[in-house]
């Protein structure tokens, strides 16, 4: 769900700061992932927390309008479980 067109797209505003100071080449980290993408940000580099790690992920043009969280997943998929993957397993 959206925000609405009156309060505008959330940004933290430290995470501004940091990109204010940091360079192109230096990733910012941060644990914001409900942060809008802005245009600002094209071209840094972000390390996103994922609950464990910070995850580097590279911001493009094609992002804007999107959340930080989007672009590291929280969860690791395994895989599918029951015959038919033992199958599956075996054919391989």
């Amino acid at each position: 769900m959206s925000r609405s067109v009156k309060k505008g797209p959330y940004v933290d505003q430290k995470l501004l700061k940091k990109i204010e100071k940091a360079d192109q080449n230096q990733a910012i980290k941060t644990w914001s992932r409900s942060c809008t993408i802005i245009p600002e940000m094209i071209g840094y580099t972000f390390g996103i927390h994922n609950g464990k790690d910070h995850i580097p992920v590279k911001m493009t043009e094609e992002m804007v309008g999107h959340k930080l969280g989007e672009f590291s997943p929280t969860t690791k998929f395994v895989r599918h479980g029951g015959k038919m993957q033992k199958d599956i397993d075996k054919k391989k």
